[in-house]
């Protein structure tokens, strides 16, 4: 698993993905059902669940595999919007 602690975002703050907005909206039945929550400010994050909470979970973590890949491709983290909502919990 990889360590939040160790990555930061471009403004140099830590980086965690409870502090990014997320987007939810229900899957069609042609799509599986359930839920994709998706992160604006990381392009191209994405999760899904069977319900609305398991999609933001999924989506926080595949944030983290985000964040790492853009480290390791030398790419910044941007920091969360300053007005972004915290995602419901």
């Amino acid at each position: 698993m990889i360590e939040k602690s160790n990555l930061k975002t471009a403004d140099g703050s830590p980086f965690d993905p409870a502090r990014y907005e997320v987007v939810l909206r229900p899957l069609s039945d042609e799509e599986g059902g359930g839920w994709l929550a998706t992160i604006p400010a990381l392009p191209g994050c994405t999760g899904d669940g069977e319900t609305e909470m398991e999609a933001i979970e999924d989506v926080r973590l595949a944030a983290l595999e985000w964040a790492h890949a853009a480290t390791v491709d030398g790419d910044p983290i941007p920091a969360p919007p300053r007005t972004s909502p915290m995602a419901a919990e």
